[in-house]
């Protein structure tokens, strides 16, 4: 029986291993045995959390990084559409700054008073109610709104611009202009007594003061029709007009032009004198509409020739 029991306990042991000896030492030592049971299981309870945490770990940052995807997209289709109005104020700036430049011109050509439009400064708004943030889709119909404001605008001062600049050439072919700068007129038009004491006479145009020498000017656009010697008239120029006026500058020293020149309202014809007859050096200055010789006052008393009248010279 005791030799069974030695053959038998060797292989008993080996097969028993670990088992066995935990169960040894629980016999011996419960409390050790406790404590190796405890750690065990804290080793695979830690192992399985941090498993866990870092699965969890992986799903949030796939989680950001779908969110910082959506993020650039929204992104990206925002600067698409603040590119799209920022071209859309560029084309609204041109139009405004075309409609300021025409604005001006148009001042300019009708003589309207300065301040009286303003076309740099922006006009004063106001208002007591409260702001609020603007839809995308309100601020589009808003610049739609203001193009089309613009576009109308533009239209008509356009329209305007045609009619101001066709009365502007009418204007300059009427023989509405003084023809000596800073003077005044010496003999009006019509029966005066004649400056040569041979009774009375008719004067066929106006004189103005002048010194030998002063520029005359051609009182509108106009081809010269006319440049020499005329009896009586002394040198003389004469400009047609094109709309039935001619013009006749008398009594010069020297002529500045010659048959078929081009002049414009303002151009120097002629230097002053007192060629032909005359008493001393002076402008005489006749207007014909239509072949028949008229009053040239008509046509200065806008203010823009002098109307003062002193002593006739011829």
């Amino acid at each position: 029986m005791s030799y069974k029991f030695i053959v038998r306990n060797p292989r008993d042991g080996r097969a028993n291993g670990i088992k066995g000896r935990i169960g040894a030492i629980a016999t011996q030592r419960p409390g050790l045995a406790f404590a190796a049971v405890l750690a065990t299981g804290v080793l695979f309870g830690t192992g399985a959390g941090v498993a866990i945490g870092m699965a969890n770990a992986q799903h949030t940052e796939a989680q950001l990084a779908q969110q910082q995807e959506e993020l650039e997209q929204v992104r990206r289709q925002s600067q698409k559409e603040i590119n799209a109005l920022a071209a859309r104020l560029g084309e609204l700036q041109a139009q405004a700054n075309r409609l300021n430049a025409l604005g001006e011109r148009l001042t300019e050509a009708g003589k309207l008073e300065d301040g009286e439009f303003d076309f740099q400064g922006a006009p004063g708004q106001g208002g007591g109610g409260v702001a609020g943030d603007m839809p995308l889709e309100d601020l589009v119909a808003g610049l739609d709104e203001v193009q089309g404001q613009f576009e109308a605008s533009g239209r008509q001062l356009s329209v305007m611009e045609s009619l101001l600049f066709d009365r502007q050439l009418e204007t300059n072919a009427l023989p509405v202009r003084s023809p000596v700068r800073r003077s005044y007129i010496t003999s009006g038009f019509g029966n005066r007594a004649d400056p040569f004491g041979r009774g009375r006479a008719m004067h066929k145009g106006i004189d103005f003061h002048a010194n030998v020498g002063d520029p005359v000017l051609a009182v509108a656009d106009g081809v010269v029709s006319y440049a020499g010697t005329r009896s009586g008239y002394g040198n003389t120029v004469e400009v047609d007009h094109g709309n039935g006026y001619v013009t006749r500058y008398a009594h010069n020293s020297r002529l500045s032009v010659k048959v078929g020149d081009l002049v414009r309202a303002g151009e120097q014809v002629a230097k002053a004198g007192s060629t032909g007859r005359s008493t001393g050096a002076h402008v005489h200055f006749e207007v014909w509409e239509n072949g028949r010789v008229v009053n040239p006052r008509k046509f200065l008393a806008d203010g823009r020739a002098p109307v003062s009248e002193r002593r006739g010279r011829g």
